[in-house]
């Protein structure tokens, strides 16, 4: 049976929404922040002491993105596109990691994460200000599509809607990009999103 380690209020969250899209049969086992993700035992699955992490048999992976590649792939198509939707479905999950994610980090520990008297509110701006061009480009990919490859869901809004969740869950204004925020109401209230928003957000 697959493995997901990890507390569900971490990119785990992720995962365990890929794995109920999927239909795949999973077991989801709590690892902590910190103390939990180093432990011996745990190092062993994931040397970087971070969560998540997924065991399928021998294989053992890390990172959040992948392991989700890696249950869309089990469950195959319409999850996991074939032919030229696959390549975009990397592309998305990839621009997801390195176009959205880290912005949308920046704006987050400064606007709720920290504790407040640590937050800076510059930084918060600064984070927004870099990720509103990026949520442009995707305001305009959208403007023919309700979903990023066309008429259907895949992994690839799994993905990047994942990496949106705690920005759009903790009040970020998507008021400038209207077809974002719709975009992401389909995503998060699937069934398979709201059953691993329970665990997350219960």
């Amino acid at each position: 049976m697959l493995i997901i380690y990890g507390a569900a209020r971490s990119r785990a969250f992720r995962c365990l929404w890929a794995a109920a899209e999927a239909g795949v049969a999973h077991r989801h086992e709590p690892v902590a922040f910190g103390t939990g993700s180093r432990e011996p035992g745990f190092l062993a699955i994931n040397p970087n002491g971070k969560v998540p992490a997924m065991r399928d048999g021998d294989l053992v992976l890390f990172e959040s993105l992948a392991i989700n590649l890696h249950i869309a792939g089990k469950a195959g198509p319409p999850l996991l596109p074939a032919g030229d939707d696959y390549a975009r479905a990397l592309q998305w999950t990839l621009w997801a990691a390195t176009e959205a994610e880290p912005h949308a980090l920046h704006w987050a520990r400064n606007a709720f994460q920290l504790p407040p008297e640590q937050r800076d509110p510059a930084q918060a701006a600064a984070g927004r200000a870099a990720l509103e061009p990026r949520l442009a480009v995707l305001e305009g990919h959208l403007a023919d599509r309700p979903f990023l490859l066309g008429e259907g869901f895949c992994i690839a809004d799994c993905n990047l809607a994942g990496v949106l969740y705690g920005s759009w869950f903790n009040g970020y204004d998507f008021s400038a990009a209207p077809r974002v925020a719709g975009w992401m109401e389909r995503c998060l209230t699937r069934p398979a999103a709201l059953a691993a928003r329970r665990l997350r957000e219960g």
